[in-house]
């Protein structure tokens, strides 16, 4: 399979040849080029937070990118497990330069990544990603020398944090939520939502049930989630007479829903559902990409807002709704930005 580069970072399949899959140099050259950058640009001791999802490769690669930081002068903020949201939250949280997640979303099990993150938790920009794979093409890169190596700290405590921000948010009524006596299943797909969901589903006083939650990285289905594969959700949801069913990708930045009957909600509604909500309490401005639906242009003019639309890609949603000062964004795969939490597609 091709490796897939993009200003955000760098994909691929596991187990081909050098050059023509994700591989340990590649990782290695990746994360030099990106502390270069941050070294040039920042002029002083620079901290990165790193994490990653349940992939089966993850540990691995994870230990490439803290190694490969810290040789390059970098302090290291290590997560282990987390989702990308957390990550993106945990870089604003911990006042860290950078952030770097491995996950490839909603790829199948071979498949990997490295996504780069600024200071604000965002991805890098056009202009950063170009600089990155200036870098890697000269291969031209800063190494610490032995009193300047990068140290290593260990925190775990991000998802809790994360959940907590989302909680203390003002449009999120937590008390209603809990005197509903809803009871949902959530399908985790054996990655870190079944970390993340049961912390916010305690905290809402919600019943639940996860599936998919024991064996780490190996999917039980294909992450894209499509009705063919969320059956077995849907079939859960139906059984144990649940009030819905939620689906989340590998790192937790997409969400789709499931009926009480079973049916798909279909996840290209998760940001039109989410907005509408938003809307009914404060009336602004939307952005979503122009790949999709055009049910949140309606409901938006409907509201007494303003819907723009930007080129595909995260970066270019985030660059638009701060252009216009949207109260919500995203995009039609079941990604939803809301500003008041933080600039990126965030399930939870």
């Amino acid at each position: 399979m091709p490796i897939i580069k993009s200003i955000s970072g760098i994909r691929g399949t596991l187990g081909e040849k050098m050059g023509e899959g994700l591989d340990p140099v590649l990782i290695v050259q990746y994360c030099l080029a990106f502390a270069t950058l941050l070294k040039t640009e920042n002029k002083k001791k620079i901290t990165v937070v790193v994490g990653r999802d349940g992939r089966v490769s993850g540990e691995i690669f994870e230990s490439l990118v803290v190694s490969a930081m810290r040789a390059a002068g970098a302090d290291v903020i290590q997560t282990g497990y987390t989702t990308t949201p957390t990550l993106e939250m945990a870089v604003i949280m911990s006042k860290a330069d950078a952030g770097i997640i491995l996950t490839a979303s909603h790829n199948p099990a071979n498949w990997n990544a490295l996504k780069f993150f600024n200071k604000n938790g965002e991805f890098i920009s056009p202009e950063t990603g170009k600089k990155l794979l200036e870098l890697i093409e000269k291969n031209d890169f800063i190494c610490a020398d032995e009193k300047n190596l990068g140290s290593i700290s260990y925190d775990d405590t991000f998802m809790h944090k994360h959940v907590e921000a989302v909680l203390n948010l003002p449009i999120i009524n937590k008390k209603a939520i809990a005197d509903a006596g809803f009871f949902v299943v959530a399908d985790v797909i054996n990655s870190t939502g079944g970390l993340i969901l049961p912390i916010l589903f305690d905290a809402l006083n919600v019943k639940y049930k996860i599936i998919n939650n024991s064996d780490y990285g190996k999917f039980a289905h294909n992450p894209e989630p499509l009705p063919q594969h969320l059956t077995e959700l849907s079939s859960e949801v139906v059984a144990n007479k649940a009030d819905l069913g939620i689906s989340v990708d590998p790192d937790v930045d997409r969400l789709a829903l499931i009926c009480e009957n079973g049916e798909m909600f279909g996840e290209e509604y998760t940001l039109v559902a989410a907005a509408d909500f938003v809307l009914s309490h404060k009336i602004g401005n939307t952005v979503s990409n122009l790949s999709s639906s055009q049910a949140l242009k309606d409901i938006t003019l409907q509201k007494g807002g303003k819907y723009y639309a930007s080129a595909v890609g995260e970066v270019n949603v985030v660059n638009k709704m701060k252009e216009v000062d949207a109260v919500i964004g995203g995009e039609g795969n079941g990604g939803v930005i809301y500003p008041e939490l933080h600039y990126g597609r965030d399930a939870v």
